[in-house]
């Protein structure tokens, strides 16, 4: 069989994703501050786009016109009548020479940092009369200290990391541990507890048991076996408890670094007479046009100069489509949703429907993979709060009457359920889906709404159970 080289010619089909439907589709799925960025990025990058400066403009004259109206104020008004006594020169001096200091630092220099728990204790370290070892083998310390205030190195760990003897680590933990806030540094809650009912002077026998040995039975509510323990009254045992609960068993939480993270809407929802209007958040986000300057300059560039510029013309203007073209698709799906789930925003997450991507793609006659991306990190202001768009989309439940429920209307009546409960005798998962059949009709198991429930965070009935 001899072997030979030919050509042949053959026709076929295969899906490209151009980089520009890449960046197309990953529009889509941006969050607002997200897109804002790529879009400032852009802006960086591509010299054919440039912000419109209508709104500056507008600003500009707004401006202009309140200054105008400052100078008429100042060469009309009569400031001697109006000031009297107080319109000292040297004072008006005095106090504009205290603020040109601080007019020179920018608006960060003026705030003062939130305190951390680690420069909290070694600034408290260094007032007090520790030795240089000691400081050292409290910045050990300190450095291993979690987000409670809790230790999580042991001695010997600690050894490894500075030349000291487990003796003098532990005298450095013990007084670091008496230091503001009372019980950092603790290994566990027992010693966090007692530490700070030794500095306290709480010495009573019986509530440094309960601390030390029982707080897994208090944690379970087995108050009845620690009475009988104890021989004490329940309302004695109460009175215990409640000192207990004077204490702080997370010391460090007061220093915690973290910082809360504020939603802003995509989209506002307003109820005006019998309809809804849909209104997208364009706070912010730069109103784009190309630029007049490079796009005169194209006819006169050299021919290898032209590709560049021919680039970066076609990025810029993509990405303005692109940009037109999520906002449109955000407006269609949010519309759909609306429709949809129309009782819910007329009287909260009761009527919440049950939804599908699927439904809501084929009404707008778009994929359902774009309503997918679409929705993903997108949040909308309601009349009844700010939602994630993906909260719109939950599962069903049968009704008797054929009908369904979506599970998100279900597990809104489970906690107001739990709410209401008697607090002495909590609902059952069981008993909690026995009324949603006999009230509501609603076909419910007992696991389904221990699902429900520990999806919500919500105890079971033992641990909310109060017996006080």
């Amino acid at each position: 069989m001899g072997l030979e080289l030919r050509q042949q010619l053959k026709l076929s089909q295969q899906l490209v994703m151009t980089p520009q439907l890449q960046q197309a589709i990953k529009l889509l799925q941006l969050s607002r501050l997200e897109l804002l960025e790529t879009v400032q990025q852009e802006l960086l990058e591509n010299p054919f786009l440039e912000e419109t400066e209508i709104e500056t403009e507008i600003r500009e004259k707004e401006e202009l016109t309140e200054s105008q109206a400052e100078e008429e104020l100042v060469r009309t008004a009569d400031w001697e009548n109006y000031l009297g006594e107080f319109s000292s020169t040297s004072k008006q001096a005095s106090a504009r020479d205290s603020e040109v200091p601080e007019e020179g630092l920018s608006f960060e220099a003026r705030l003062a940092s939130k305190p951390s728990l680690d420069g909290h204790m070694s600034w408290q370290m260094r007032l007090s009369n520790f030795s240089e070892s000691e400081i050292a083998i409290g910045e050990i310390i300190i450095g291993n200290l979690d987000h409670n205030g809790y230790l999580q190195a042991t001695n010997e760990e600690i050894m490894s990391m500075v030349d000291a003897s487990d003796e003098e680590i532990e005298a450095v933990i013990l007084r670091l541990q008496r230091l503001d806030p009372v019980g950092v540094a603790a290994r566990t809650p027992q010693e966090c507890l007692l530490v700070q009912m030794d500095v306290l002077g709480l010495d009573d026998p019986i509530l440094f048991s309960l601390v030390k040995d029982h707080l897994e039975d208090l944690e379970k509510n087995r108050y009845k076996p620690l009475a009988r323990k104890f021989k004490i009254s329940m309302e004695d045992l109460k009175s215990y408890l409640d000192l207990m609960q004077t204490l702080d068993p997370m010391p460090g939480t007061n220093f915690s670094s973290t910082e809360p993270h504020y939603v802003s809407p995509d989209v506002f929802v307003y109820k005006y007479g019998d309809e809804f209007v849909i209104i997208l958040n364009e706070d912010g986000m730069p109103r784009l046009q190309m630029n007049s300057f490079y796009m005169d300059t194209m006819r006169d560039v050299a021919d290898k100069e032209k590709d560049y510029f021919q680039e970066k013309m076609r990025s810029a203007a993509w990405l303005m489509k692109s940009l037109y073209q999520r906002q449109r698709t955000l407006y269609k799906v949010v519309d759909s949703i609306v429709r949809f789930q129309r009782g819910f925003f007329e009287e909260g997450v009761t009527k919440l429907r049950p939804l599908i991507l699927k439904e809501v793609a084929e009404d707008i006659e778009m994929h359902e993979s774009t309503v997918s991306r679409i929705t993903t990190s997108k949040y909308v202001s309601t009349p009844h709060g700010i939602f994630e768009l993906k909260f719109f989309f939950n599962s069903a439940l049968d009704l008797n009457d054929g009908s369904q429920v979506g599970s998100e209307s279900v597990k809104a009546l489970i906690k107001k359920m739990i709410a209401n409960e008697d607090t002495k005798r909590p609902l059952s998962d069981e008993k909690i889906g026995e009324i949603l059949k006999d009230e509501l009709d609603v076909n419910i198991a007992r696991r389904t709404v221990a699902k429900y429930r520990s999806a919500m965070g919500i105890a079971s009935s033992s641990k909310r159970k109060q017996y006080f």
